[in-house]
Parts: C-alpha cells; structure tokens; sequence
C-alpha cells in the first residue's frame, strides 16, 4: 500500500502573486490538479493522497473541497519540505510506502512515478529512490553529488552548493519513493542548519547513505521535471502543454494551420476533418463537430458546435450550442446562453445572449438579440434590437416562425409576434404582433420643397 504526499505549502514568493503558486493555471487546469491526477493514479485504489497546504493558504482547501477523497495536512509555519512530510505523517494510515511529489511540478507522469515506486520495492536495502534528470542549466535546483564510484552521497540545494558542485548537471526533481519505516526514523533527525533555516527533505537521503541504507537513483526526462517557481516558468509549461494538445488533436484528424499560433485547453475536443485557422483560442470544454472550420482570431470558451459548422473570422463566443452547418461571423459575439439550431445564420456584428434562435433562421448585419427566442426561417434584418432590459429586470422576445424583421426595428419587452408576421423597417414594437399581421410604427415623412437650399443659404450667413 502507497500514501502519496503532495507538497502545496510553498509560499511561491517569485510568481508576485496574491494566488498560491499552484492554482495557477496551465492549459486551462490548475498546477495542483494536474499533479493530483499523477498522485491518484500512483495511489491507486488501496492507497490515498495527501496534501499539504499551510494556514495561509485558505484559498487551496476551498479548492480541494472538489477532491472529497484527498486527505489535507496544515503545515503551520510553512518551514521546508521535510517539515512539510512530517505534517502529513500522521496521515500515512496503513502505507509501507511513501511518495512524495511537489505541487509546482506538473509535467510529471505517474509512469515516471510508478517505475520509481518499483525501483524502490526491487531493492530490499534500499530507504529511498529519488527521481533525477540531466538538464542544460541546472540553476535553481538541487544538485545530485556522488562519490567517486557514481553511488549517492547527498542532495545539495542551490544555496547550500559549492562552486563545483554548482557545475553538476544532474538535479534533483523533487520526486521521491521512500521506505516508510525508515523515513519515519528519520524524519525527527532532520536539523534546520542551512541558508534557509528549513527543514530539508533532501537530507533523509543523506542520512539513509550514512547509515548505509542505499539510495536508489532513477533518471528521468528533463522536460518532465519542470518546475514553476515564476511567470517565465509557469508560460514555459503552459507552451509544452499547449503544444502537446495541438498534436494530439492532429494525430485524432484535425488540421491546425500554424498550429504553434493556436491554444487549445486541456478540455478541448476536435472532431475529424475539423479545420482551425491561425490564431484561434479554444479554451474549457469546448467541442467541434466533425468537419467543422474555426475561423482566423476566434476566441471560444466552454462551446458545443455540431457537424460542418463554419465559424468565420474574428469572433467571440462562450458557453454557446452551435448545431450543424450553422454559419457564424465574421465578428459576431455568441454569449452564453445562446442555443443556434442547424443552418442558422448569425453574421457579421450580431450579438447573442440567451437567444434561442431555431432551424434556418437568418440574422446576418448589426444586431442584438437578447433573452429571446426565435422561430423557423425567420428573417431578422441589420440593425434589430431586442431591448431586454427595463432598468430592473430582463424580459423575453418571443419571435415566430416565417416572421420577416425589417432593419433598425426595436423590440421592446416582453412582446409576442405571432407566425408569418412582417414587422416593417423602423418600427419600434411595444405590443403584441398577431400573426400574419403587418406591424408598422413609423412617423410619416414630411418633405419641404426647397428646404434644403434655404437650410444651407442660412447656415452661410452664420444663422441659426
């Protein structure tokens, strides 16, 4: 049985930033739930998980209230890693082993974990097992110092390091698989006597090499070992994340013209033959139907969109039902709430909040439609404005089927027009449009022969 330990507590003073470290997000997911699934799936289904967050950081236990089977340990004062394991030891229930991972590092997989856990149970001598990587530039992270025959001395941090032993590349992840009856000995010989005054982790190792308890070292990929300490950090995992999104949805069939210019969020599903233009931003849980094509500089959150749906460019849309060969923009916003039926058109410069417009319905130049809902083949022209808001409360439109909507007509709600009505250019509707009925609200136009000429004879003289 395993009890992974999951490190929060960490103040994450170089990311400036009223929000801990690790709710911030990368590719749509917080840091924190990204390590969570690794610990889980690590856990597996006779082990748990637990956190360790500090009392300053109320915000991650609102968090974890989403995560009913993740066990919390405070660490109160926030005093280093080791001090941090031996909040969350009485946790540990019926373990024989304990993992431990760091919350800012969310690339890791539970594969990598996994082959660490097995490093461990492989070797009956051995106390622990460290995951280690070789990286370019080792700065920020702990050292792994060896002795002359390659075996395990110690972790040396960045602070604590000599000039040489800065010049070691191999570092330090953070990752760790230990021997719980060992580590539990351990844990009260840790010291604070270092440059941070904190309790290290790092120096269980150290004991369980002077007490000829072996170290077992497992070298992993470097770009999984990423961790974020900063804003650079945290934009250099969400582009490996990003990246790794854009060829998955590839390799299931789509096409992403400059595919390094798109964001796709985690949740972002694409159907085959789906065509994303460049610089598009999918983000939530936003599906696209088969098929369909998003069009250059579109901006969609949390969105369904059926088969052969075209998205033209430059639109914004978000928590929206787009249903199939519907045709959208160029420049339409889609609010939520909007439900477009199939073959809907929604042109340029339409704005839509919970609009349910049906089969075939055309709004295509200029307009707002607001708290409405729309019916078949219904033709709305440029300009249309459904006027929802009374200053107090948001009242519906109810438009039906065949109805004809001349340009620059105001619906003031709540009003009904019934089936087959016209409603003419300019009108300002206030009641009730029975159906089949011509509505028409419209000051007769008076023209005066000469007026024009006498107009501009006045304002040349400086006449009012």
């Amino acid at each position: 049985m395993t009890v992974v330990v999951l490190l929060a507590a960490g103040r994450g003073v170089r990311m400036r930033s009223e929000r801990p470290k690790v709710l911030h997000e990368a590719a749509g997911r917080p840091l924190l739930d990204r390590v969570l699934d690794t610990a889980k799936a690590v856990a597996g289904d006779a082990g748990h998980v637990v956190v360790v967050v500090s009392k300053e950081n109320a915000a991650i236990g609102e968090h974890l209230k989403a995560h009913p089977d993740v066990r919390v340990a405070i660490q109160d004062p926030p005093r280093g890693t080791g001090d941090a394991v031996r909040a969350a030891a009485t946790e540990f229930g019926k373990a024989r082993r304990v993992v431990v991972l760091s919350g800012d590092v969310p690339l890791l997989d539970a594969r990598a974990v996994l082959g660490l856990l097995s490093a461990l149970e492989a070797d009956p001598k051995a106390a622990a097992a460290v995951l280690t990587a070789r990286v370019t530039n080792p700065s920020g992270y702990g050292r792994i110092v060896r002795d002359r025959g390659g075996r395990f001395r110690k972790v040396v941090e960045e602070k604590d390091s000599s000039n040489n032993e800065k010049k070691i590349v191999e570092i330090n992840t953070g990752t760790y698989a230990f021997d719980r009856a060992f580590l539990e000995k351990a844990l009260p010989l840790l010291t604070s006597k270092n440059s941070q005054n904190e309790f290290y982790l790092t120096d269980v190792l150290a004991l369980a090499a002077k007490a000829k308890r072996k170290v077992v070292t497992v070298e992993g990929d470097p770009a999984a070992a990423l961790g974020v300490n900063s804003r650079a950090d945290l934009a250099r995992v969400d582009t490996i994340l990003r990246g790794r999104n854009a060829e998955a949805a590839m390799a299931a069939g789509a096409t992403l013209l400059r595919p390094e210019t798109i964001t796709l969020d985690d949740g972002v599903t694409l159907g085959t033959d789906v065509v994303v233009e460049p610089f598009v931003t999918l983000l939530g849980k936003t599906r696209v139907g088969t098929g369909s094509r998003i069009g250059q500089g579109t901006v969609v959150r949390d969105s369904i969109f059926g088969k052969s749906v075209t998205v033209r460019p430059y639109c914004v849309i978000e928590s929206a039902v787009v249903g199939d060969g519907a045709v959208v923009g160029p420049f339409a916003r889609l609010r939520e709430g909007t439900d477009l039926a199939g073959g809907v058109h929604v042109g340029n410069f339409v704005e839509t909040k919970k609009a349910k417009l049906h089969t075939g319905v055309k709004a295509n130049h200029l307009t707002y439609l607001g708290d409405t809902e729309i019916g078949e083949r219904t033709n709305v022209g440029a300009g249309v404005i459904t006027c929802n808001y009374d200053g107090f409360a948001k009242n519906r439109t109810t438009i039906g089927r065949d109805v004809f909507v001349g340009s620059d007509v105001q619906f003031v709600a709540p009003v009904t027009i019934g089936d087959g009505a016209i409603i003419a250019a300019g009108t300002t509707v206030t009641d009730d449009v029975p159906e089949n009925a011509l509505a028409l609200a419209r000051a007769p136009q008076t023209n005066l022969q000469g007026g024009g000429a006498k107009y501009r004879e006045r304002k040349a003289a400086g006449k009012k």
